[in-house]
């Protein structure tokens, strides 16, 4: 049977939504233009509820991974002491960051699939006795879809030495949860543009309170593409320091108003009922989840296969003959989990899609019928939302 309508479910990039790509294919304007700066303003200006942040968003032209080397180079100093969270692979990202510029680098590592326990990270912080400059946590670990409680993270970290720096990869979740710089205790929150934000890769986001924004003109770490003060002084005259997508910033300003359209809220509570929803779908279908429901991504979910040859056989006939596809294991779990994104402009009907191949496909290869059994889970939990 033909699909002529593949289904992108991996956890970035993302389906782009028609009226994104409408703007991103508008004619050329000049980067150094009033032309540009208009759409700048707008871009900076309408990220801010976002991300939850009082100051205008910055913007680089660069992947996420930019954003995540930026919030170091622009915070810690060659002989200052950071910690890193490590809970997988993007974790392990920030860490091999760390120590290519840094020799004081301290790790905290969680076992993978599950999310910091805070009395316990507090205690390693204790038991460091040094003054530490900068923690470092992902907000959703992609890698094992674990949603790390940040926000109690941040006000523990702030009870503990208000001097520390928190910075928060948000890379995969901005854009599906609720967040506040300011209510969250988070002083740096980074972000990218191909996952829940839901335009092509290639933007990276920053945002700041002003904390941070006075600690980036002190540090003297060598820093020349991602110096971020380069950024503020060009994004207080609507610019940027070097050359901008920007066809991909308008598309910022579009993915705004169908955010607007929609309102924020409402699109927080959509991620979660699919997360929700999908989640009884998976456990219908006899699939082990990685990560329990209390620490479970709203953008990303991860589950077992028995085997690994049912894992190979989901994963290739999900592609092959429903044209939907999702992603393996990163790290050690490579070839051990499946992972589906659900983030963006998803809604619970797309997921249905996968859903009922899952059951055909489960169906087919444990020779046990599961027509029916996950749908009607799925939908008994949806139709809350709907």
């Amino acid at each position: 049977m033909k699909y002529y309508h593949p289904l992108l479910l991996t956890p970035g990039p993302t389906p782009v939504p028609e009226q994104i790509l409408h703007a991103t294919q508008s004619p050329m304007v000049g980067h150094r233009s009033s032309d540009f700066e208009a759409i700048a303003e707008e871009a900076f200006r309408a990220l801010k509820p976002i991300f939850g942040a009082q100051n205008d968003v910055m913007i680089l032209t660069s992947s996420g991974t930019s954003s995540l080397e930026a919030s170091m180079l622009n915070l810690a100093n060659p002989d200052d002491e950071i910690v890193v969270i490590v809970s997988g692979a993007f974790g392990n990202r920030f860490k091999q960051i760390a120590e290519t510029y840094y020799n004081n680098v301290h790790i905290f590592e969680v076992e993978w699939g599950k999310a910091v326990n805070v009395p316990d990270f507090i205690d390693f912080l204790k038991s460091l006795n040094t003054n530490i400059t900068a923690v470092y946590s992902q907000y959703c670990e992609t890698s094992t879809a674990v949603l790390h409680p940040v926000s109690e993270l941040g006000h523990a970290l702030k009870a503990y030495d208000d001097t520390i720096y928190f910075v928060v990869d948000g890379v995969s979740c901005i854009g599906a949860v609720d967040v506040d710089l300011q209510r969250d205790a988070i002083d740096v929150l980074i972000s990218g543009s191909q996952k829940a934000i839901m335009l092509p890769p290639g933007l990276a986001f920053v945002a700041y309170n002003d904390r941070a924004k006075q600690r980036f003109s002190e540090v003297t770490t060598p820093r020349f593409y991602l110096d971020l003060n380069k950024y503020l002084k060009s994004q207080s005259e609507n610019s940027t320091p070097f050359t901008p997508n920007v066809s991909l910033f308008r598309g910022v300003n579009a993915y705004a108003k169908l955010v607007e359209e929609e309102g924020f809220n409402n699109v927080v509570a959509r991620h979660y009922a699919i997360r929700d929803s999908l989640r009884e779908a998976l456990k219908a279908l006899e699939l082990d989840l990685l990560v329990k429901d209390e620490h479970a991504s709203p953008t990303v979910t991860a589950f077992t296969p028995k085997t690994k040859d049912e894992l190979n056989f989901i994963k290739n006939e999900l592609k092959n003959r429903f044209a939907i596809t999702i992603a393996g294991g990163q790290g050690h779990l490579k070839g051990e989990i499946l992972r589906i994104g659900h983030m963006g402009q998803i809604s619970p009907f797309d997921i249905l899609q996968v859903v009922s191949a899952l059951e055909i496909l489960l169906t087919e290869f444990r020779n046990e019928s599961y027509v029916g059994k996950a749908i009607t889970k799925y939908m008994e939990v949806v139709k809350a939302y709907v």
